[in-house]
């Protein structure tokens, strides 16, 4: 009975010791501040889900930062007039310059929906613009999507997420453990089909 136990330990033990040590060092590789800063490049690319997400990316279209924005996951009843209401950096019309994409409803639906655009725009390098913690799934997936392609990381850490103290937040602990899950699942999913 004691080596049962001691074995049925070890195989329950040994999955949850691994998936925190996962955890925790997927916690401390997210990026928390945007990669080259100042380079520009084709397009600024956000996936919506977030409130600050979309208007850092007016803010860096209206910075100069690349020629286009393209929003991706954009409800059916969300209109340009009303994302720019929500951010009208310096008061500059930017309309000429922004694409709605209304077609994902996840993950792999804007990395999707981004590689279409991108290659209908022929362009070969974006700054992509999400939250921090679902960065390293987002890149993993578009590498798939959009081979030879750069993709510049501008995370943004959305508030009540706590990238460094991430452990002592129910929230950011939840978030943080269902993304993990995802980047693993999205890794696995990587390795067995390609």
């Amino acid at each position: 009975m004691r080596r049962f136990l001691v074995v049925l330990t070890i195989l329950v033990g040994l999955p949850i010791v691994a998936f925190g040590i996962g955890l925790g060092r997927f916690a401390a590789s997210l990026p928390v501040v945007p990669a080259q800063p100042d380079e520009k490049t084709d397009a600024i690319v956000v996936w919506t889900g977030g409130a600050d997400r979309v208007s850092t990316g007016l803010e860096l279209l209206a910075s100069g930062h690349a020629k286009k924005l393209f929003i991706s996951g954009v409800g059916h009843d969300t209109t340009l007039d009303s994302l720019l209401r929500v951010s009208r950096p310096q008061n500059v019309d930017l309309r000429c310059c922004i694409v709605l994409g209304r077609e994902a409803f996840d993950t792999i639906g804007n990395a999707a929906e981004t590689a279409t655009w991108m290659r209908g725009e022929r362009y070969m390098s974006m700054r992509l613009v999400t939250a921090a913690y679902h960065m390293p799934r987002a890149l993993l997936i578009l590498e798939n999507v959009l081979p030879g392609s750069t993709v510049v990381p501008h995370p943004i850490v959305p508030s009540g997420f706590d990238p460094v103290r991430w452990w002592s937040s129910r929230e950011s602990r939840s978030v943080l453990a269902g993304e993990y899950v995802k980047y693993l699942v999205a890794r696995v999913r990587r390795t067995a089909f390609g």
